[in-house]
């Protein structure tokens, strides 16, 4: 199973997806990139991971054109600006889904308010990606 997680900065929302998926099941292929790759991971978001045990300071922010030439049984876009930019593949995409969340590094006030966005959308991406995977073991 090959998945690609896409989104438009690939630092933060398409990152912690990532990490969660891989997490459920090592077996499964699962990559992440951005219409418009920032090259760097947000650091709230990889503080935010570690705090359930899973370390994602090692992934890349990578660009999708990286990825348009490939096979994929799922690319995933989890925000809107994605959705409506994704690109067309070359490759074969068996299913493209969308399952959008916030984007908490617009989020503005307070570092502790900061922080709360984080971990909402942290614990709402791995509810909604274990629903997803839990639909893939069916």
């Amino acid at each position: 199973m090959k998945i690609l997680i896409l989104c438009t900065g690939n630092s933060c929302r398409s990152q912690m997806a990532h990490g969660f998926l891989q997490s459920f099941d090592p077996k499964l292929e699962v990559y992440s990139a951005g219409t418009e790759a920032s090259g760097k991971l947000n650091e709230k978001a990889v503080q935010v991971m570690s705090e359930t045990g899973i370390d994602i300071s090692h992934h890349t922010s990578d660009s999708v054109e990286k990825y348009l030439n490939d096979e994929w049984d799922y690319v995933i876009t989890v925000c809107g600006g994605a959705n409506e930019s994704c690109p067309t593949f070359s490759g074969k995409v068996k299913h493209r889904i969308h399952i959008g969340f916030d984007d908490p590094s617009h989020a503005q006030g307070t570092d502790e308010f900061i922080w709360s966005e984080f971990h909402r959308v942290r614990d709402e991406i791995k509810e909604r990606f274990f629903q997803f995977y839990q639909q893939l073991q069916q």
